[in-house]
């Protein structure tokens, strides 16, 4: 592709920089102005966010919107290249920092894919043991971590490298002993030493059950980098009853999707198609056409094989059934032993006197298929499914339990009759881990895919239906279904007055219970615990359920406003109650906005949701407003918090990780904000950077406000002058951001171990009163928690506070039981948990020492599971 602006003039006066980077998912090629030559900007490279100055200031291109976006490529720092939105993705800058260190922009981008293992590289510290590839082909040699960090810092952002002190076989196989460029960077013995980019790097962990494993993991780096359809590749695929085919333009796994296995992306013959190449707002593929592309898992695709001469229809129809593997190893290339990994037996093994293996009471059809392999003929030919008829009448989708002690529930996945058996096995998802089971592999073969541990090969008849389950009518479409006539025993009421919540005795009264809060359906646990948490007791966003329609608001505006405040928040508030036809009647709104999909019937996060809302629908004020280092002020409705972990910090406050991230970023609030939504350091939905965060119930934001009196640290008198080199000085207020009158700021700053630092003058308003500061009170600025959101295995909960007391907390969970089977309904419940209160009033250092699972109730969750912790300042209430 060629880019429409070339520059090798500095860009530093005419473009405003941002802390925002892209990497190039297309080759660009563009025209250098100094020498008329074609210069090709590879796929991979990395560019910072820039806008020119005279168009104004913004965060980044608005999603959704054919636009071009400003990078100030990295590589070459005098460089402006002009891009395609489609053609990037914003990555954070800790990623960044990673991938900069790879210099060959193809590796770079392999790794870009592996979000796995680009996550774990965040983990990777000093002292961590890895294994380094030093030269490709060749063994990997063990060593310990020794030093993490760039090793010229001469950009905006600098790559970061590991220095690596090989261990064993690996001494002498390096070449330094800590010094690069006459700089110790860390000490070993001469030719032990190596820095590696994170592609050279892998981490060593403890396997869980100390075997090896027959299948690929969702972060095997094979399965991201080498997809099983190449590109180009011809495919068929069955919709209804005919066969349609078409050509593939996509196959990788899903950013954030990695567990789920491979998708593929297929533009078809015919004008069939919805997908527009995009997913969760990362464009994936520039080639998708919403009219003739679709985007499926790849068991549903059927490669065409070279010998077309057999018709596609002639295929069994039994493929509807089961999803044909991806491919069949050799089974002569795999032990004995770990043929039989995807079945359930107890690891713990114990050899009779016979020398047979003898396994624990789990299941003894399971046992009597291992039986029957040892003495089978092992084939290379793929296993043939199932007729769907089959024993009680069970088949694929249907709810099934095997009888045990306990017995397991499942979903039959796979029904057919592997290799060398000659009974019939089911394949079911189970709805708990179980020790030795797969993703959705028997004996090295796919035959679905699901999370780890949770794939049960068994002999069909020994199945049964589920049993909690009496009689099931066929599932019908979740998001049709989700009507005033299917629910008609759970509907919701209709409140046009204005309702302010209900606090204390009245609101608790009210809210707890069975069949209260708001009632989930179909994946909508995202959405009804952060509505819960915004308005169940607090009416701080009251305002946007008010504000009339301007001539510049979507044609929905009104219609999502009044659905929110009459037939969502105030039945909510004098009810106690929503049910799930109210916010489908939401999520189908949600839908009409270009930059969002799969709001009626897919997982979604909470920050997409309320990104959807506020900012493209209801036009929301922005919450925050935040300058970095003295630019210009970035609008945000919430605040991600990132950092690197400290491994001295047991459990960290909101208080601390708030200063921290401000202090490193160099942030400051613009504003005094009303509202506060602070999202916790993660990296997606499962890695927690803090096994426990403690939820500060008073935050004080006035170190981190601009143009505001604040007290030096040492007198508490007016503040003049701020050191952020003496923010982790232990004996000057540990832990606490550190600004200090004239005086004291001397003063300080006279000890041998401060000489060098670098203060700043506080920023204060001008028309402040002349007063004795020395001797006054200098008032702070101060914000109190309303409501944590939390996720566990990827469904959300809520806690929020109806009082004033330590102990007003509820948990709500708008799937907590369950009415009947698939056509069934959820029913949703809120909880007091006074509990909460004992863990609360333990300081963070007892709080570390305490085991997670000596935690009683529901105040583990909000412990250990924070996602979200939102605030809001008492002066700023709607109702008073």
């Amino acid at each position: 592709m060629s880019s429409g602006l070339w520059s090798q003039e500095k860009v530093t006066s005419p473009y405003w920089e941002e802390r925002i980077f892209y990497l190039l998912l297309q080759e660009y090629s563009v025209t250098d102005k100094q020498t008329q030559k074609l210069l090709k900007v590879p796929k991979g490279s990395i560019g910072q966010y820039i806008q020119d100055r005279a168009v104004g200031h913004s965060r980044g291109p608005a999603k959704g919107k054919k636009s071009q976006v400003g990078l100030k490529l990295l590589e070459q720092p005098h460089a402006v290249l002009l891009v395609e939105e489609k053609d990037v993705v914003e990555i954070n800058e800790k990623f960044t920092e990673l991938l900069l260190a790879i210099t060959n922009c193809e590796e770079r981008f392999s790794l870009f894919k592996n979000r796995n293992r680009l996550s774990k590289g965040l983990q990777i510290d000093v002292g961590c043991s890895v294994k380094v590839q030093l030269r490709p082909g060749e063994e990997k040699f063990p060593g310990v971590v020794r030093f993490r960090g760039p090793l010229l810092a001469e950009r905006t952002v600098s790559g970061i490298f590991f220095g690596v002190e090989l261990l064993e076989e690996g001494r002498g196989q390096g070449f330094t002993d800590g010094i690069y460029q006459g700089k110790q960077l860390f000490q070993c013995d001469e030719d032990c030493g190596v820095f590696v980019a994170l592609d050279k790097l892998e981490i060593i962990e403890d396997d869980d059950n100390g075997l090896e494993s027959d299948y690929a993991g969702p972060g095997d780096t094979a399965q991201v980098e080498l997809p099983p359809l190449e590109i180009n590749s011809r495919v068929s695929l069955k919709l209804g009853e005919t066969i349609e085919s078409g050509t593939v333009i996509f196959c990788d796994v899903l950013p954030g999707k990695e567990s789920l296995g491979y998708f593929v992306g297929v533009d078809m013959d015919n004008p069939i198609g919805n997908w527009d190449g995009r997913f969760d707002g990362v464009q994936l593929c520039s080639f998708a056409s919403v009219e003739s592309t679709v985007l499926l898992h790849i068991n549903d695709i059927i490669p065409v094989a070279d010998d077309t001469a057999k018709s596609l229809t002639e295929l069994s129809t039994d493929l509807e059934q089961a999803s044909p593997p991806l491919q069949t190893p050799s089974m002569n290339s795999l032990s004995s032993e770990n043929r039989f990994h995807s079945l359930p037996f107890s690891l713990t093994k114990v050899p009779n006197a016979n020398g047979s293996i003898s396994h624990s009471p789990l299941s003894l059809s399971v046992q009597s298929v291992m039986g029957e392999l040892n003495n089978a003929p092992v084939q290379d030919s793929p296993p043939l499914a199932a007729s769907p008829g089959s024993s009680h009448g069970l088949e694929v989708g249907s709810l099934a339990e095997v009888k045990e002690n306990p017995p397991f529930y499942g979903v039959i996945r796979w029904i057919g009759q592997p290799p060398g058996l000659s009974e019939v096995l089911a394949g079911l998802e189970l709805e708990d881990e179980c020790a030795g089971c797969t993703d959705g592999t028997f004996r090295g073969t796919r035959y679905f895919t699901c999370a780890l541990k949770k794939a049960l090969f068994v002999k069909l008849k020994s199945c049964r239906p589920d049993s909690r389950f009496a009689s099931l009518q066929p599932v019908s479409n979740q998001i049709e279904r989700c009507n005033s006539l299917a629910f008609g025993g759970y509907l919701s009421e209709v409140v046009e007055e204005n309702t302010p919540p209900k606090m204390e005795k009245e609101g608790l009264e009210i809210m707890i219970g069975k069949k209260k809060g708001i009632q989930g359906h179909y994946n909508s646990c995202y959405l009804d615990s952060t509505l819960f948490c915004l308005f169940a007791f607090s009416s701080v966003l009251d305002t946007v359920l008010l504000r009339p329609k301007e001539k510049t608001d979507v044609e929905y505006y009104s219609e999502t406003q009044e659905l929110l405040r009459t037939e969502i928040v105030n039945p909510l508030r004098i009810y106690g109650y929503v049910c799930a036809t109210k916010i489908m009647k939401l999520r189908k709104i949600l839908e009409k906005v270009e930059a969002a999909s799969g709001f009626t019937s897919e997982e979604k996060d909470p920050e997409e949701f309320l990104n959807i809302l506020f900012h493209h629908i209801l036009r929301v004020e922005p919450l925050l407003k935040i300058r970095s280092a003295g630019q210009k002020v970035q609008d945000c409705y919430f605040y991600q918090i990132f950092m690197e972990k400290d491994e001295k910090v047991g459990v960290p406050t909101i208080q601390q990780l708030l200063e921290w991230s401000f202090i490193n970023s160099n942030l400051k609030f613009a504003e005094a904000p009303s509202c506060l939504i602070i999202q916790m350091p993660r990296f997606g939905k499962d890695f927690k950077l803090f096994k426990k965060i403690f939820p500060s119930l008073e935050l004080n934001i006035t170190d981190l406000l601009e143009d505001t009196p604040r007290q030096c640290r040492i007198c508490g008198g007016l503040a003049m002058y701020e050191c952020r080199e003496c923010y982790e000085d232990p004996e000057i207020s540990a832990g606490k951001i550190k600004q200090f009158c004239k005086p004291c700021n001397t003063q300080v700053h006279l000890h041998p171990k401060r000489l060098n630092h670098k203060y700043n003058p506080v920023s204060l308003p001008k028309d402040l009163p002349d007063w004795d500061w020395r001797h006054g009170c200098i008032p702070s600025q101060k914000m109190e928690l309303f409501a944590v959101l939390c996720i566990e295995t990827s469904h959300y909960v809520a806690f929020v506070k109806y009082g004033r007391d330590d102990s007003a907390w509820l948990f709500f969970d708008s799937m907590a039981d369950r009415d009947g089977g698939q056509n069934g309904f959820n029913i949703p419940q809120v909880t007091p948990c006074p509990e909460v209160r004992e863990y609360l009033k333990m300081s963070p250092e007892a709080l570390h020492s305490l085991d997670s699972r000596r935690i009683q109730g529901c105040a583990r969750r909000l412990l250990c599971d924070a996602y979200m912790c939102m605030y809001q300042s008492p002066t700023m209430s709607l109702y008073k």
